[in-house]
């Protein structure tokens, strides 16, 4: 493959299937990541004008470096690695589970930052390589649900901004933090319409929105280190719960 080519993993449905699009649309080659989503990547795939897929069950680390080596080697100029795939499942501050802690940290943390290495040290690139790490908003606005989700979020953040400090001449590593964009756990659709509002604008963040903000990391001039949120300010609250809880309980709805 010669042309400029970013993987996102979990990238066949959700947020992940809505930044490459957005890559796809400005002209990239893609590589869409699943685990168990192989239906609909190879639909997502069939969709675009150019596009690949790859499976890997992130849980297990060497699947994460076998994919890196693979697509090292395939790839003559590949730009971008967008670090999209997450578990999310509840535990609580008062009772950690070690099943779910494990499963988050690997999947959302240790997998993505042996990957974000391992690309930084063997992809070839005509233009400057570019990770970006997907956290979440509530790293600026933390609450005591998803306790472990939260916790690997949080090392995966400060794992980026680690590795952002050593990166080289055109390189660059980057975090992107979404609010409430699709419905989550166990929401329905009428809920996840109530509680995406709160936030600053009382509106809903797009998963356009989310994806834009991935392009510009990745074809703008920002400096190593930095993020950007996507939450229409909701970052800047301060929200004692998790907001599928606020919407349940009816608090600032």
């Amino acid at each position: 493959m010669s042309g400029k080519s970013v993987l996102v993993t979990g990238g066949a449905t959700r947020l992940g299937a809505a930044i490459v699009r957005r890559f796809a649309e400005a002209g990239w080659h893609v590589i869409i990541h699943y685990n168990t989503s192989g239906e609909e990547a190879d639909a997502l795939a069939a969709e675009l004008t150019s596009a690949q897929t790859v499976q890997g069950d992130l849980s297990d680390p060497k699947e994460g470096a076998r994919m890196v080596d693979q697509l090292a080697a395939q790839l003559a100029d590949w730009r971008c690695l967008i670090n999209s795939a997450s578990t999310f499942a509840a535990d609580d501050v008062t009772g950690l589970d070690p099943a779910t802690n494990h499963r988050a940290m690997q999947v959302n943390a240790a997998t993505p930052a042996l990957m974000a290495q391992a690309f930084l040290a063997q992809a070839r690139s005509n233009g400057g390589r570019r990770v970006i790490q997907v956290t979440d908003q509530k790293l600026a606005n933390l609450n005591p649900d998803f306790f472990s989700y939260t916790m690997s979020k949080a090392a995966a953040d400060v794992a980026a901004r680690m590795m952002a400090m050593v990166t080289e001449d055109d390189d660059r590593v980057y975090t992107l933090a979404p609010g409430a964009i699709l419905p989550s756990h166990d929401q329905s659709d009428e809920e996840a319409q109530r509680s995406h509002l709160l936030n600053l604008l009382k509106r809903r963040t797009g998963p356009d929105e989310v994806a834009e903000a991935a392009l510009f990391l990745a074809e703008g001039p920002l400096a190593s280190g930095q993020s950007i949120y996507v939450d229409s300010g909701q970052h800047l609250l301060r929200q004692p719960r998790d907001v599928i809880y606020l919407e349940r309980e009816g608090i600032g709805v």
